[in-house]
């Protein structure tokens, strides 16, 4: 099927229209409960009369606290078809935490310029602190609380603002990126493109990712309208409680099309029991996407071969490059292709070079730029490299945001000539790309730049160390000659403080075995303690803050040799330059 649709409005109209295809909520006791896109449409209308009957206009900025389910699209579809542009925030979900999250959230809030927030109404009684700071004209509202009223759906054109879709914020504050429907539709028509649906196959997708986040929504719920398809939600919480969730639900939905970060597959083969695989059958799993961070190799191998005899297909896994700023996708590994990876040395790399070695780092391919797009690799004076060169990889295609809102000295450093500065530092091999990591976060030691995430793979082989859950940073401590490398890490749940020097001791081991680098400090955390982004990657740089300011909670930490003083960011080689370009 195809569609004409020039905004996202155009597309839940497509959607509806088809009365096969609508979204499906899957709890954690597995128990299905289905809506039509018809029938979210109108719940969407009822919310877009509502909001027009508040005072509303087209052109307002409305942001949404949701946890998943079919509310979230009501009020996400209900403030688009008032013609006012919807700004998903997450919900809290930490209550140990409420301070923090009252202060980030406010500050979306406030930079959006919100004029009303609609919430879920449990979610709405613990944001009374994060409203008396934002203070939106409109106070925040339950979409119960909503006057009923007639909609008036409002025209939008594809070059209005569709969203605001905030970044990460892995390394600073997340940003408020905004999307044109423009740039949504093309998003939205590169993915199903690159997986069309055949007279003999639908596809079918599954998805615990939060709708707050671009993967989950841009990257499932707009496909799935466009296509349009069945949609099967998961909320995030219940996966984490049980990622076998997510298996059996592919299974039991015949799913073809599904997607996860590397921290997600790790999960399942750490969790997973195979009492909890009875019957389960993947080999309808035709394209597994990993993204959203660094891909590990050792992971998607340990994945593959867990859930092999369950019918996961070789080539299901399929490593994938994107940001918000983009909408979301950039490159595609070859689909039908098991993932591709090369082994680097690991001075060159240090170096800029990436010189192939038989016993060095083993790197991942994301593939190559999706139809429409083109990538560039640039050195500190913005000069294109030539392949096998470490550079900051620039982007440019349908899809890029309009800006940060706003905030348009951060635009101007970002949008340069039509292409997207990433701030992810990689390489082409090959035709293909490889990243080495964020500009932001690489490790300066003794000179040379050194990608984060191959230290804490090291630690993820401890017992005891949480999987995906290490932050690895360099810093100067007062009177160092030079920077040195800390690396924090969460243990398990269950884990005593007692097996403390013990994990330290071992990651230093591994770390320094994998790497050649020698940590300075190992501290060990307990569960959760590491800060997070809203989708769930850790926040290295604020882990660092914290610790050096001694708010991260360490009981029975083990810290070295040096005691920390200050922090001091030294600045040596590519990544001085990179951060004077960037926020």
């Amino acid at each position: 099927m195809s569609t004409d649709a020039a905004t996202l409005a155009d597309l839940l109209e497509w959607a509806a229209g088809h009365g096969e295809a609508g979204l499906a909520l899957l709890d954690r006791s597995e128990h299905r409960e289905w809506r039509s896109w018809a029938r979210l449409r109108s719940e969407a209308l009822r919310v877009c009369g509502g909001l027009q009957a508040l005072g509303v206009e087209p052109g307002d900025r409305v942001p949404l606290v949701f946890p998943t389910g079919f509310e979230f699209i009501a009020a996400f579809f209900g403030i688009v078809l008032a013609g006012a542009v919807p700004a998903p925030l997450y919900p809290p979900v930490r209550l140990g935490r409420l301070a923090e999250y009252h202060r980030r959230t406010a500050r979306m809030v406030e930079v959006v310029g919100g004029e009303v927030v609609v919430a879920d109404r449990r979610v709405r009684r613990l944001l009374g602190e994060t409203m008396a700071l934002a203070r939106p004209r409109l106070g925040c509202r339950t979409l119960d609380e909503l006057p009923d009223a007639p909609p008036q759906p409002a025209t939008r054109r594809p070059d209005d603002l569709a969203l605001v879709q905030y970044s990460s914020g892995t390394t600073v504050d997340p940003k408020p990126v905004a999307l044109s429907h423009r740039a949504v539709v093309a998003q939205t028509r590169l993915l199903n493109r690159h997986w069309p649906d055949t007279p003999e196959r639908r596809h079918r997708g599954v998805s615990w990712l939060p709708l707050y986040h671009d993967m989950g929504l841009i990257g499932c719920v707009f496909p799935a309208l466009e296509r349009p398809g069945p949609l099967t939600l998961i909320r995030p919480e219940d996966f984490i409680a049980r990622p076998s969730l997510w298996l059996r639900a592919i299974s039991s939905e015949r799913a073809t099309l599904s997607v996860g970060p590397s921290f997600a597959y790790g999960l399942c083969v750490d969790r997973v029991k195979d009492r909890e695989l009875e019957g389960v059958d993947l080999s309808t799993w035709e394209v597994a996407l990993c993204g959203a961070e660094a891909v590990a190799p050792s992971v998607v191998r340990a994945f593959q071969e867990r859930f092999a005899p369950h019918g996961l297909r070789p080539s299901a896994v399929t490593p994938v490059y994107g940001l918000s700023e983009a909408a979301l996708a950039v490159t595609f590994s070859d689909l039908g292709r098991p993932f591709s990876s090369r082994r680097f040395d690991r001075l060159l790399l240090s170096e800029g070079e990436a010189g192939e070695a038989d016993e060095g780092v083993e790197l991942v391919s994301v593939g190559r730029p999706l139809p429409g797009f083109s990538l560039e690799v640039r050195d500190v004076a913005g000069r294109v490299v030539p392949e096998r060169r470490v550079g900051e990889v620039f982007v440019r295609g349908p899809s890029l945001m309009e800006g940060y809102l706003g905030q348009p000295e951060a635009t101007a450093r970002a949008l340069v000539g039509g292409w997207l500065a990433t701030g992810d530092l990689g390489f082409l091999c090959g035709g293909e790309l490889y990243l080495t990591g964020r500009a932001k976060e690489v490790l300066i030691l003794r000179g040379r730049n050194h990608a984060p995430d191959e230290v804490e793979r090291a630690a993820f082989a401890v017992a005891g160390v949480r999987a995906g859950c290490a932050a690895a940073a360099s810093y100067l401590p007062e009177g160092s000659p030079g920077e040195v490398l800390v690396l924090m890490v969460e243990t398990r749940r269950g884990v005593g403080e007692s097996e403390h020097p013990r994990i330290a001791a071992e990651c230093r081991r591994e770390a320094l075995a994998a790497t050649g680098l020698e940590a300075e400090r190992v501290v060990v955390l307990p569960p959760g303690t590491l800060p997070r982004t809203s989708s769930g990657k850790i926040r290295r740089s604020e882990a660092l803050r914290r610790l050096l300011a001694g708010q991260l909670d360490a009981p029975g930490a083990v810290t070295g040799r040096l005691v920390v003083s200050a922090l001091t960011r030294s600045a040596v080689g590519f990544a001085r330059l990179a951060l004077s370009r960037r926020d």
